[in-house]
């Protein structure tokens, strides 16, 4: 007995040290849980809700000439020369359904208020994002072709977007659009991006492809320094049934600080690109050849920045957005600038509540009677309250 007694306590300085022995391989953390994530299902699932509510008051300054900026008869139509309307009534649904697959759904409900045929539906599509080098999306989006897709699109800085956005828009190189795109960074610092993409060219809402040749369309974005970004644009594509057509363009924004309350922003855009609705809609036989249908535009976007930073009233910025866009420059060319000096009123970060007052001034080169290409003035007022 006493034998056994002596070779149990030999034993036991070898057991306590193999009990402290750390096991490299264990899942187990210091709780005695298990950290192995088997199932990536739910991973970060999370679920979000935005918008973006948009109110107007507008007066036309131009006699005989409608809020909807066309000239009409007096002797023949009364016309709407000042109106409160709502503009934009967005609802933004973003669902995380793990750490890389995700939905985005966008809603105006404004559109309601007209005829919401191929509207109301903005965005609808679902991403997966490898990491920062890789995500793809598909579904209904915007092509990343310029500064206004790139910017958030609850975030309007002045009366709207600019007349080139539309322009291309409605000619299949931007706005919504079905397909999909593939986009990240180039460099580990994040200071080279690239944004590539397919898809139908024939706008949103739209059931099938109006023909079977797919828009194709790339941009390379860098920054330089701490404030100032670059970009190329370039895209080739067709709409209903014309021959292929191109548009291309470039653009940069910057920040200059000029003091610790004062800030300068600028954004310049130039684009060209084929006009496709000019070339479907002319009735000419033979027509001319679709290199003929071309538009280019052009635009400055200053902003003069005032940190308030006061509880109640956190910026005021100033801005005056010049805009220079022909759409039939290569045929009965008739070029549009406007001028829209703005201010801002910005009341929560981020634009989350801003009020908005300012002029857009029009003028054509040539100006149609009774059409809405016709030089006028519009005065607006605006408010803006983010979700």
């Amino acid at each position: 007995m006493r034998l056994f007694i002596c070779l149990f306590a030999a034993c036991l300085p070898a057991a306590s040290a193999f009990a402290q022995q750390v096991d490299e391989t264990s899942l187990l953390n210091d709780k005695g849980e298990d950290t192995a994530i088997l199932n990536y299902s739910a991973y970060k699932r999370s679920l979000s809700i935005a918008g973006v509510l948009q109110t107007r008051y507008m007066a036309s300054l131009t006699k005989n000439v409608d809020v909807s900026g066309k000239n009409f008869d007096p002797a023949t139509d009364k016309g709407i020369t000042n109106s409160f309307l709502v503009k934009r009534a967005r609802i933004m649904v973003r669902a995380n359904v793990n750490d890389h697959f995700s939905a985005n759904i966008l809603v105006n409900l404004a559109d309601f208020s007209g005829n919401p045929a191929n509207k109301v539906l903005e965005n609808a599509f679902i991403r997966y994002s490898l990491n920062k080098y890789f995500n793809v999306q598909a579904g209904q989006f915007r092509p990343f072709f310029g500064i206004e897709d790139a910017l958030p699109v609850d975030i309007i800085r002045t009366l709207d977007f600019s007349n080139q956005y539309y322009a291309f828009g409605r000619n299949g190189w931007q706005s919504f659009q079905v397909g999909l795109s593939v986009f990240g960074d180039v460099t580990a610092n994040g200071q080279l991006r690239y944004y590539a993409g397919v898809y139908n060219g024939n706008n949103r809402n739209q059931p099938l492809d109006d023909d079977n040749t797919k828009n194709l369309y790339a941009r390379l974005e860098g920054t330089i320094g701490e404030h100032l970004t670059v970009a190329a644009n370039g895209g080739t594509g067709s709409l209903g049934g014309t021959t292929t057509g191109n548009a291309y363009g470039g653009d940069f924004t910057g920040r200059i600080d000029l003091s610790h309350k004062w800030k300068l922003l600028i954004m310049a855009e130039w684009k060209s690109g084929t006009n496709f609705t000019a070339y479907v809609a002319d009735t000419a036989s033979p027509k001319p050849a679709l290199s003929r249908y071309r538009m280019r535009g052009f635009y400055f976007f200053p902003t003069l920045r005032y940190e308030h930073d006061s509880p109640r009233m956190r910026a005021i910025e100033f801005s005056a957005r010049y805009e220079y866009l022909d759409e039939h420059y290569r045929m009965d060319s008739n070029p549009r600038q406007t001028v829209i000096p703005n201010l801002s009123l910005i009341f929560a970060d981020n634009f989350f509540a801003t009020l908005q007052l300012g002029v857009a001034l029009d003028f054509f080169k040539k100006d149609q009677p009774l059409t809405a290409v016709y030089s006028r003035n519009l005065a607006y007022a605006q408010l803006q309250i983010r979700i």
